[in-house]
């Protein structure tokens, strides 16, 4: 009787983690989704163009957009290729093909941004600099750590398809 309990626990928690690592892997999908649509729509304003242009305009990756591109279109750029992700991400849930094109999207999205942490003043001088973040833009970078291991993660599901 004690082998049927255990054989029952062990079943219903295996089926427990397959629920949750399904949730989890949608809630990773859309939070993702919802973040770079809502940061992309925000490139599209005055006050969020001006609020990057110090990162942007200090990394050897993307400073050259300032050079082709007024300060509202380099930023209107970076907001579209966001949100052109953020809809792969979903349609890629269907289309494998656009599935790995918006991870790789995203991926070089928070990889790109995360090169910020080294290219603008990130360190905080007060507690001694490296490897002290200040507020803005180190630990407001950080986050992207996160998001580029999500984004590795979808594409790791999306080629498995």
């Amino acid at each position: 009787m004690s082998n049927d309990v255990n054989n029952n626990v062990n079943n219903n928690q295996a089926q427990l983690g397959h629920r949750l690592s399904a949730l989890g892997e949608t809630a990773i999908r859309y939070s993702i989704v919802v973040v770079l649509v809502w940061i992309g729509l925000m490139k599209f304003t005055a006050y969020e163009a001006g609020a990057i242009e110090g990162l942007v305009a200090s990394s050897p990756l993307v400073g050259w957009l300032y050079s082709v591109l007024t300060l509202q279109g380099a930023s209107n750029l970076i907001g579209s290729i966001e949100i052109v992700t953020a809809i792969a991400l979903v349609v890629g849930q269907w289309n494998r093909t656009i599935g790995i094109l918006g991870a790789l999207a995203a991926i070089a999205t928070f990889g790109t941004t995360l090169t910020f942490l080294f290219s603008a003043p990130g360190w905080e001088a007060s507690l001694g600099g490296f490897p002290a973040l200040s507020v803005v833009p180190g630990q407001f970078l950080l986050k992207d750590l996160v998001l580029l291991a999500a984004s590795v993660s979808l594409l790791g599901k999306a080629l498995a398809k």
